[in-house]
């Protein structure tokens, strides 16, 4: 059955002006001037990094997928690290929706599976 979309939800994606980095066992993964934040009604904001901004060498795609009617199909990356592989530790929507479009061929981490993510002036 899909969901449909709550009228009241919202997604506002803004450039971000600060430095912002992904940061894993000493090594940044992800490092950028150029980040989006996504707003989106019910959660924390989320930084979204360009892809040459972000080190692709050390991401390995991922078979999970996830839908969300607000953003469309996410596919999610794998890190991999000195220390061995962190699960589905990224994701990106290829081919969002309309309403985020702005984040297309950009890349998300969850900050739970990296060490940080810093946003610094």
């Amino acid at each position: 059955m899909a969901v449909e979309p709550d009228a009241a939800h919202r997604i506002d994606i803004v450039a971000n002006r600060h430095r912002v980095r992904v940061i894993h066992g000493g090594i940044t993964v992800a490092d950028t001037l150029h980040a989006v934040t996504l707003r989106e009604t019910g959660y924390p904001d989320v930084f979204y990094f360009p892809r040459a901004d972000v080190n692709m060498a050390r991401l390995e795609r991922s078979t999970r997928t996830s839908h969300c009617p607000y953003k469309g199909e996410a596919s999610y990356y794998h890190l991999r690290t000195e220390d061995g592989r962190v699960d589905d530790a990224a994701w990106s929507y290829e081919a969002p929706l309309d309403e985020a479009s702005a984040i297309k061929g950009y890349l998300a981490f969850y900050g739970s599976r990296v060490d940080r993510i810093d946003q610094t002036s």
